[in-house]
């Protein structure tokens, strides 16, 4: 995914480094489309854009994939849900744009069991359909036996060919009752009645999987500023001059004005407040916040059997737990939020979680010991007004309107969610492609995604692969590799490979140091926390300590120029961004 590449030698070992995409933007400031948002929603649209030869520009104003995107619960799914609110056309798309993900996007995107445990009958049956009439108003109520079956039934049509719109393989959903739920999941609370256990699909690196995204992009683009397809993470969008949008190099406070004939607002939840700097106050947005923590427990990752557990409060809230890593996810809240509050996950959230889990598995002891992460962030959802947070469509639109004192044109995306990525940039991009007056080249349905172009889906293509690949590394080491990146693992084998200083990192197991480096010379890095939180799924597992962060930031000092100043820096600031959303956090134990 590096542009503007050139050589940087230190000692006796040579890295490929990359120009910084602000760079590229100053050196020709134009193109056909800018993208102000670096989420999988303007990820997405760089990447369909960039496919039918559109110069086309991305800034994001953090790291790329750092904002709502990186909050997600981890999931790909068509949102059985979403049914009762009458969203028949967005689980239609969810549903086939998840098969999809689970043949384009192998190395990241795989079948996940869940099941629901059902404690009544009938509870809901009668305020659900008053709820589907009165657009999701009333009072929520726990779901029963009988309305998640009817749920399940219809989510089946969608799912599989023969269907209301066919064209799935998905299994069929199962029923089961007490007897035999408890068979299956002895730690279930014995009260359970039912349970009910279809399949979705799991996303286990949201962050890698945006990465390839922009990846390909590039890829098709070109490099240097003469690219077609430039992107630059710390760089934001602060304002409308003379008709174009002014840029500023996060990093130097650098400025330029950037001209394009189409500018596209991919920011999600920062829409009103990104339309607002461009000169246009707008009220498109009402997100509500998400907060997840991640347990390292081994009983309650046994408990889990291996699926999701998938169930709704009584305050009609939906909470999963959900094994991932070696850890358990456990999310996910649906409250409303001040887009100039800080984003985090309270105490209040915790304690919610935590009663959760004993609701469901009650043998089973959980404290705040056990939490090695906690995240949050707030949904891209539309104004919705008195209605509830949980019964807010899920669902996308495009608003536009003209850019204040020029003539381009700014197509805010209000809406969109993990799943629909593909279609919702689609969509984006023909509406980009109409007013340029240009013909769509290609789709991009069913075109492989990264590290899933060549991935191997079997036991004996994976041996193949992994032999193939085995040299200077051990077949271990290229098997964690592969199940890491995908394909782009040979890449990453490449970098090790050349690298005379690669050791395994003592405080980060698994990791080692020529493949941070790699990481940080050829992915867009720029701060420590971009690798804790983005690069690598060390924050995630609870394994971004500050040893870890110490060693990790000497490893890549090199490659990305910093001092010993800088170092200590740098890890203050990356471990600040791995307890961000921790509100006890105070940075002493990094000291």
């Amino acid at each position: 995914m590096s542009s503007g590449r050139h050589s940087l030698e230190v000692g006796t070992v040579r890295f490929l480094t990359t120009t910084r995409g602000y760079d590229e933007l100053a050196a020709r400031p134009y193109a056909d489309v800018l993208i102000i948002g670096g989420g999988i929603n303007g990820l997405a649209t760089f990447r369909d854009l960039a496919l039918q030869g559109v110069d086309v520009a991305l800034v994001e104003r953090d790291d790329f994939v750092s904002g709502a995107s990186a909050a997600s619960s981890h999931m790909i799914h068509g949102g059985i849900r979403y049914l009762e609110n009458g969203e028949f056309r967005l689980v239609h798309e969810a549903v086939t744009e998840r098969n999809a993900l689970l043949r384009t996007a192998p190395h990241y995107v795989r079948p996940l069991q869940t099941t629901i445990p059902i404690f009544s009958t009938f509870s809901g049956v009668l305020t659900a359909p008053l709820r589907f009439l009165r657009h999701g108003k009333g009072r929520a109520r726990e779901r029963g036996a009988a309305l998640i079956k009817i749920g399940l039934v219809i989510y089946d049509s969608f799912s599989r060919g023969g269907g209301i719109f066919g064209g799935g393989t998905v299994p069929r959903h199962a029923f089961h009752g007490r007897r035999r739920s408890l068979a299956l999941l002895p730690e279930l609370n014995p009260d359970v009645k039912y349970t009910a256990t279809y399949w979705d699909a799991s996303l286990h690196d949201p962050e890698r999987l945006a990465l390839d995204v922009l990846r390909d992009a590039r890829s098709v683009g070109g490099e240097g500023s003469g690219s077609r397809a430039r992107a630059a993470n710390y760089t934001a969008a602060i304002g409308a001059q003379g008709g174009h949008v002014l840029l500023r190099d996060a990093e130097t406070g650098r400025e330029t004005t950037f001209a394009a004939s189409v500018v596209l607002n991919t920011s999600g939840p920062w829409t009103d407040g990104t339309n607002l700097a461009l000169g246009d106050p707008t009220r498109y947005m009402g997100g509500t916040k998400g907060s997840h923590i991640v347990l390292d427990h081994p009983e309650l990752l046994a408990a889990t059997g291996g699926r999701e557990l998938f169930f709704e409060n009584e305050d009609g809230r939906i909470v999963l737990i959900y094994p991932l890593k070696g850890r358990v996810l456990v999310g996910t809240t649906d409250l409303e939020h001040d887009m100039g509050d800080p984003i985090v996950c309270t105490e209040a959230e915790v304690d919610y979680f935590i009663d959760l889990i004993a609701q469901v598995l009650p043998a089973i002891a959980v404290d705040r010991a056990r939490i090695v992460y906690r995240f949050a962030g707030v949904r891209p959802l539309p104004g919705h007004g008195d209605l509830a947070p949980g019964f807010v469509s899920r669902d996308y639109r495009i608003e536009s309107a003209p850019l204040v004192g020029g003539q381009a044109t700014v197509l805010s995306l209000v809406g969109g969610k993990w799943t629909t990525f593909r279609a919702s940039a689609e969509h984006l991009a023909d509406r980009a492609l109409e007013l340029l007056a240009q013909p769509r080249r290609r789709s991009t349905k069913g075109v492989p995604i990264g590290g899933g172009r060549g991935f191997p889906t079997t036991e004996r293509s994976r041996q193949q692969w992994i032999a193939t690949h085995t040299g200077a590394l051990d077949p271990a080491r290229v098997a964690t590799l592969l199940d890491r990146y995908g394909t782009v693992a040979a890449s990453v084998i490449a970098a090790i490979a050349r690298d005379a200083a690669d050791a395994p990192l003592e405080h980060a197991p698994g990791y080692s140091s020529g493949e941070l480096r790699y990481l940080a010379s050829a992915e867009s890095v720029v701060h420590l926390d971009d690798l804790l939180l983005r690069r690598t799924s060390l924050a995630f597992i609870g394994g971004a300590t500050p040893e870890a962060a110490r060693e990790i930031a000497a490893a890549v000092a090199p490659v990305l120029g910093w001092d010993a100043a800088r170092v200590g820096a740098e890890v203050e600031r990356g471990l600040a961004g791995v307890h961000a959303a921790d509100p006890a956090w105070t940075g002493a134990s990094a000291r």
